[in-house]
């Protein structure tokens, strides 16, 4: 009997030939992969708006540096809280679902609002994401604990691309902000990994992340995260090296190093006694679901309101109907964004605006230059530099936009 692994041992048997399809038409294809069209089997019925929630469902991972009063540790708590985010927002879907999934190109404007539940420790902490450009596609991000004055926001694009295997350049960044107790504003610029995707050939796709991720501080302090990983011959799945440094001393003398799989256990040890202070284990950690409002309470522009019928038809298997829902939709916005052009104005966002890079604060900007993304934003790739509008936020209650339901190819 062969012990040779059936080389598509993870696609249903009836899938094999479009999948095999697929494989070949990405690898002669040149230009963004997010124009194909990938096999059914492979299609999730998540919306890319809802990828915004991964970086919170720890909540009381989320503030616990707005708790601690020495710089020097806040700044640890900050790397511990990125680091601890990364299973969820690359590794989840996957274990959950068998494999990563093609989730839904988000349309403009389109809204993931939801809260994770006040406890006495922690308070409420509450998310809005937004699909804020759609050529390029871009979604837009604000999370928000006012107990503790910790706020998350940013915007981040997908590039893809594929060479030897598929290639996503993610764009954009993301800045935490602390209110400390004396007023002032610490903040943390964060870039983004950039990942590939295994086992595309045997029909279970993963992600693995690599190259580097820095989070740079307005207290003097940077990390730098430094990830390798299971390629197609060698490597330990999820593995990375990270420290933290002041910016002053330089990464050859770290306060703290972590080493470990990002999807897995990790160790936290102080560079200075060699001693671990800090283990996380994933497993070991449950996360807090989001709360959304009943489907039927929901503005027709919140992803799943919008996408229910996409995705009740992708979990039931009927593909002509996933076709017919999505079609009405993506057509329905096309006419929208004909009509505004011929009447020369906008979509307008309904909680982030778009600013140029010379408007940021001070501070950011100072960051963003030691990062050596000052003037290289690459916001031609994302549509702009996108903020939260908290004043846009301050009660706002659906519906979030005064137009009808057309927009999604719905009749009143």
């Amino acid at each position: 009997m062969s012990s040779k692994k059936d080389p598509q041992g993870g696609v249903p048997a009836s899938s094999k030939g479009s999948w095999s399809s697929f494989l070949k038409s990405i690898a002669s294809f040149n230009g963004d992969l997010s124009s194909l069209t990938a096999p059914p089997f492979i299609l999730s019925s998540t919306s890319l708006t809802e990828y915004s929630a991964y970086w919170a469902e720890h909540p009381a991972v989320f503030v616990a540096p707005a708790q601690e009063t020495d710089p020097e540790k806040r700044a640890l708590l900050v790397l511990k809280w990125f680091l601890t985010t990364l299973h969820q927002q690359y590794c989840s879907r996957s274990q959950k679902l068998g494999s990563e999934k093609k989730p839904l190109n988000p349309f403009l404007g389109e809204l993931f609002i939801g809260s994770w539940p006040a406890d006495p420790e922690v308070g409420e902490t509450n998310l809005v994401s937004e699909q804020v450009s759609h050529h390029p596609p871009a979604t837009a991000y604000a999370i928000r604990n006012d107990k503790h004055g910790v706020e998350l926001q940013g915007y981040n694009a997908q590039k893809a691309s594929f060479s030897s295997t598929i290639q996503v350049k993610q764009i954009g960044h993301a800045l935490y902000t602390l209110t400390l107790p004396s007023g002032e504003k610490e903040r943390y610029l964060i870039t983004l990994p950039n990942l590939h995707i295994e086992s595309l050939i045997y029909g279970t796709p993963f992600v693995e992340l690599e190259k580097s991720t820095k989070i740079v501080s307005t207290s003097g302090y940077v990390a730098k995260v430094d990830f390798s990983g299971k390629g197609w011959l060698s490597g330990k799945k999820n593995t990375f090296t990270a420290s933290l440094f002041k910016a002053s001393e330089g990464e050859k003398k770290p306060a703290y190093t972590v080493d470990g799989q990002w999807s897995n256990t990790f160790t936290i040890k102080d560079a200075r006694t060699k001693t671990a202070v800090d283990t996380w284990v994933v497993n070991d950690n449950k996360t807090t679901p989001l709360t959304l409002a009943p489907l039927e309470e929901q503005d027709l522009y919140e992803s799943r309101r919008a996408w229910q019928e996409v995705a009740a038809n992708i979990q039931s298997g009927d593909m002509d109907a996933v076709s017919t829902h999505k079609s009405r939709i993506e057509n329905a916005q096309r006419e929208m964004r004909r009509i505004e052009k011929s009447e020369g104005r906008e979509w307008e966002r309904r909680f982030f605006h778009c600013i140029d890079e010379k408007e940021d604060a001070a501070d950011i900007q100072r960051l963003a230059s030691s990062l050596d993304l000052a003037g290289n934003f690459e916001s031609e790739k994302t549509g702009g530099i996108w903020r939260f509008d908290p004043e846009r936020a301050t009660g706002a209650k659906p519906p979030y936009h005064k137009i009808g339901p057309e927009g999604l190819g719905l009749s009143e």
